[in-house]
């Protein structure tokens, strides 16, 4: 058997150590940063992207944030508290509308914005409730 080198030990230590909080972040908790990073990678692939293991964990992120999303506004509206926004029962997104969202973000803000945080942001800009 090999042994490990001291020079691979220390590029693999940062890897390992950044595995499990990874692992621990719930779906809709990633930053718009980290997903911009993603999604530009991916975007070269074109349609094939979401067939990825990447591509399905960022569809994911946008899924898990929109669950997380309704479940609060149905929540408000059964407690009969203002809701934050009001949109419609059903509705789509495109991919370009999210991603020109999450883009607006200036750079710097990018990583202390989650992705759950960005969708109700997103979802305040796009339908507003009547004053």
């Amino acid at each position: 058997m090999r042994r490990m080198t001291l020079g691979k030990r220390a590029r693999i230590l940062p890897v390992l150590l950044t595995a499990p909080l990874l692992c621990a972040m719930a779906p809709g908790d990633m930053s718009v940063a980290a997903f911009l990073m993603r999604a530009d990678s991916l975007a070269r692939l074109g349609p094939l992207a979401l067939a990825t293991p990447q591509g399905n964990q960022l569809k994911g992120e946008v899924i898990a944030a929109g669950k997380r999303y309704k479940a609060r506004i149905d929540a408000d509206r059964r407690a009969g508290r203002k809701t934050t926004s009001c949109p419609p029962e059903s509705g789509t997104l495109t991919p370009e509308q999210w991603l020109g969202h999450l883009r607006s973000y200036p750079a710097p803000v990018r990583k202390r914005v989650s992705i759950h945080t960005a969708f109700d942001a997103l979802m305040k800009k796009r339908y507003p409730c009547p004053a």
